[in-house]
């Protein structure tokens, strides 16, 4: 716990309003999203930062003391990424949540790290622009959680990830120093690509706050295709033909026949929930092209025996069946006190042998698991409802959670695709990358942080 002293100092350099300590306010900001067993120790105090140069002051302060800091967005990760289990200072970005510039002619935006995903892309579609990366909580989750995480979503197919949007970074690191990292220009090739770098470490070799990002021009059109499947086979190696087709979807993206009555059950849109597996393959461009899209997947679904199929066109059926996809997570809570929803990848020619195996794992394993994820680039997110307290279960969950990891490694995929690892998938990094590569990030870890005061206890034991 920190010092009385501490607390005093650090009331000093931020307003004592923004500076919260009680129990009660503390325990909201010792877990994120992640189901844990345990309660994680609670941070010693959360600070509500304005200002570059507040952070800057209480990284130097903390460097200088070895107090753990602990950057935090909305909280949404999946990982206990934002967890504190050394204690600590919570910085918590959510007054640093302004748009600060956008280019309309360079299709750029600078933007603060508290900035909510969704304002983002409603302001760079209200000009016909388009920022791609599509988690599904981005109606509350932050880009500087999405930078930490690197996250991805259903459009990663067509459009990539965050790493694919950042052209710069002002960063400030562990001592205090504000740097910036990259360039505001398409191309860059001076120098290591520090900017990248940062991208998915979680918080843990520096603290974002401000991101210059690069946007595109919005599509046309969008239609979704939502088609269903006797086997999950099928619907899995459908998604491989329709890319042999030459059709390159924006998302193809899967649920299980327990997804879809889940869903259905909690968020009813009118999904069959008689099938085996449903895909839905949205498509975009220009509007003379979208027939011929169309016409070309769905040759393709016939030739894969494809049960059924509907074609939605307008807006707000595609983003009402969206919306149903998306409430998998929560639908899921539903089956059980818990759910952990976790997130591994294949290459796409070994997913249909992945999907199986899951659910093979789950049952022998006596759990319940709803299978989503984003097909199209080998993605699946077995979500597993179960009672956390129970032992048995439990331990279940933990066994099928090592066996559905090594049958991705054994397959030549990972074990996070999305979602990093944070503090849940420390244990099982060795069993991914070789001790070298290990090595070297331990080692640019000591460059950026040499006291370990950035988010320890995260990736690396």
């Amino acid at each position: 716990m920190l010092l009385k002293n501490n607390i005093k100092t650090i009331k000093s350099i931020i307003n004592n309003n923004r500076v919260l300590t009680s129990k009660e306010e503390l325990y909201c900001y010792a877990q994120d999203s992640t189901n844990i067993k345990e309660n994680d120790i609670l941070p010693d105090c959360v600070v509500f930062v304005e200002t570059i140069e507040e952070v800057q002051k209480i990284l130097k302060y903390a460097n200088e003391n070895k107090i753990p800091v602990i950057s935090r967005g909305a909280g949404t990760n999946m990982v206990a990424a934002c967890s504190c289990p050394q204690g600590g200072i919570v910085l918590n970005f959510s007054r640093m949540n302004k748009i600060l510039n956008f280019n309309k002619m360079n299709m750029t935006m600078t933007v603060q790290p508290g900035v909510v995903l969704n304002d983002i892309k409603k302001l760079a579609s209200s000009e016909g622009l388009f920022y791609p990366p599509d988690p599904s909580n981005y109606k509350v989750s932050t880009i500087g959680g999405s930078i930490a995480q690197s996250s991805g979503g259903a459009k990663a197919l067509k459009y990539g990830t965050t790493k694919d949007y950042i052209l710069s970074l002002k960063v400030v690191l562990a001592d205090g120093t504000l740097v910036k990292l990259g360039a505001n220009t398409i191309k860059d090739a001076v120098g290591y690509h520090l900017n990248q770098l940062i991208v998915g470490s979680e918080g843990t070799l520096a603290v974002v706050v401000e991101a210059e990002l690069k946007l595109i021009p919005k599509p046309e059109i969008r239609n979704l295709i939502v088609a269903y499947f006797d086997t999950m086979e099928d619907a899995v190696k459908a998604s491989t033909l329709i890319l042999k087709s030459k059709i390159l979807p924006s998302t193809i993206d899967f649920m299980d026949n327990n997804s879809i009555r889940t869903v259905e059950e909690f968020y009813p849109t009118g999904l069959d929930i008689t099938k085996a597996a449903m895909l839905l393959i949205e498509l975009d461009g220009f509007t003379s092209s979208m027939a011929q899209q169309v016409e070309t997947v769905i040759k393709v679904l016939k030739q894969i025996n494809v049960s059924s199929f509907d074609l939605a066109k307008d807006e707000n059926t595609i983003e009402k069946i969206w919306s149903s996809r998306r409430a998998s997570f929560a639908a899921t809570a539903k089956l059980a006190p818990d759910v952990v929803s976790d997130d591994i990848i294949v290459p796409r020619d070994k997913l249909a042998t992945l999907v199986v195996g899951c659910k093979k794992i789950c049952d022998e394993n006596n759990l319940k698991v709803c299978i989503v994820g984003h097909v199209g680039d080998g993605n699946i997110h077995p979500q597993i409802a179960l009672n956390l307290k129970d032992e048995i279960q439990f331990r279940n969950y933990v066994n099928a959670k090592s066996q559905m990891y090594e049958l991705a490694i054994n397959l030549g995929g990972t074990i996070s695709a999305e979602h990093g690892v944070g503090k849940e998938k420390i244990s099982y990094i060795e069993s991914t990358l070789d001790k070298a590569s290990i090595n070297l990030m331990k080692n640019i870890k000591r460059i950026f942080d040499p006291n370990n005061i950035l988010n320890p206890g995260k990736i690396f034991k």
